[in-house]
């Protein structure tokens, strides 16, 4: 499989509204709970992009879909991040909001209430062949197998990217949807994905192993690459069936963990695109995403 030497990275995937409530110990239903509370930008795909472009000094792009009520606003914040945005606005669906939930004990753990809003509204007429002209690199962010537009999408990019040679990485974004969507359909619908950088906890449910290691090798059996995201666990690095590298955190004090394995994710592509082999790209991933954890939200340091 052949690369565009000194290429972009394009990343397509899903740019919504962060809004994040830091609070201590459990919710008190029906009364207050103190919190500290901010509004971001943020999405998987867009945070992807940001912190590859932080990481790198490649091109990278961006293909996402939002409302005509936050448009400009992410159009500026992730040139602000050094991402060139293709932003379609949608007609008819608001941006796409999510509410995170942070809880600020040791493991700054959070909960997500979503609203896809127009970012799941992306679809084939969306997608162009030219997007690729000078991409080295294809990312897809897994919340597009979420709805069937953008699946339709994703078949697409997919087609155009096998037909130029251009190698194609997924995160599978989310456990709780993954259940909803069905294993087998899952990895039926990444047939051709040549990185799959899945979580922990989606690594065991694509694979119904308990063991991290376990379920990185086996589906590196249906993905040539596959890098396993274990937090303060580091990463796993597995091919053809093996696992080949096991690479550790760096230490870091979290405060919020929102968007780490996007930091992750983002900088590892970052380094395959400068000619990194796996492991080494896997240990700038860790480095990113302790970096990330110590910051509120899911962005890169200077974007504030």
């Amino acid at each position: 499989m052949t690369t565009v030497a000194g290429g972009a990275l394009l990343v397509v995937g899903d740019v919504v509204t962060d809004v994040i409530a830091r609070h201590r110990g459990p919710l008190a239903p029906g009364t207050d709970t103190a919190a500290a509370i901010r509004t971001v930008p943020g999405g998987a795909g867009a945070n992807v992009a940001c912190w590859a472009a932080y990481r790198t000094g490649a091109e990278v792009r961006l293909l996402g879909r939002v409302g005509a009520d936050a448009a400009a606003w992410h159009e500026r914040e992730l040139a602000a991040c050094g991402v060139l945005p293709r932003l379609v606005v949608d007609p008819e669906a608001p941006t796409g909001t999510v509410i995170c939930l942070v809880d600020t004990g040791a493991a700054a753990e959070r909960t997500f209430l979503t609203d896809s809003g127009a970012s799941l509204r992306l679809e084939p007429g969306d997608w162009s062949d030219t997007l690729l002209d000078g991409v080295a690199r294809l990312h897809l962010s897994g919340y597009l197998l979420f709805s069937e537009p953008s699946r339709a999408l994703v078949a697409a990019a997919l087609q155009s990217a096998r037909a130029r040679g251009v190698p194609v990485s997924l995160d599978p974004a989310s456990a709780g949807f993954l259940v909803g969507l069905g294993v087998d359909r899952f990895l039926a619908l990444v047939e051709g994905v040549e990185v799959l950088l899945p979580s922990r906890d989606e690594a065991c449910l694509l694979t119904g192993l308990p063991d991290a290691a376990d379920a990185a090798a086996k589906l590196s059996r249906h993905v040539p690459l596959v890098v396993v995201k274990r937090g303060a666990g580091g990463a796993l690095v597995a091919r053809a069936g093996t696992v080949c590298a096991q690479v550790p955190a760096e230490p870091a004090t979290p405060t919020d963990t929102t968007g780490a394995g996007d930091a992750f994710t983002g900088a590892f592509l970052a380094a395959l695109l400068r000619g990194a082999e796996p492991e080494e790209a896997a240990r700038e991933g860790c480095r990113a995403g302790a970096l990330a954890v110590e910051r509120v939200g899911g962005r890169p340091p200077g974007t504030d």
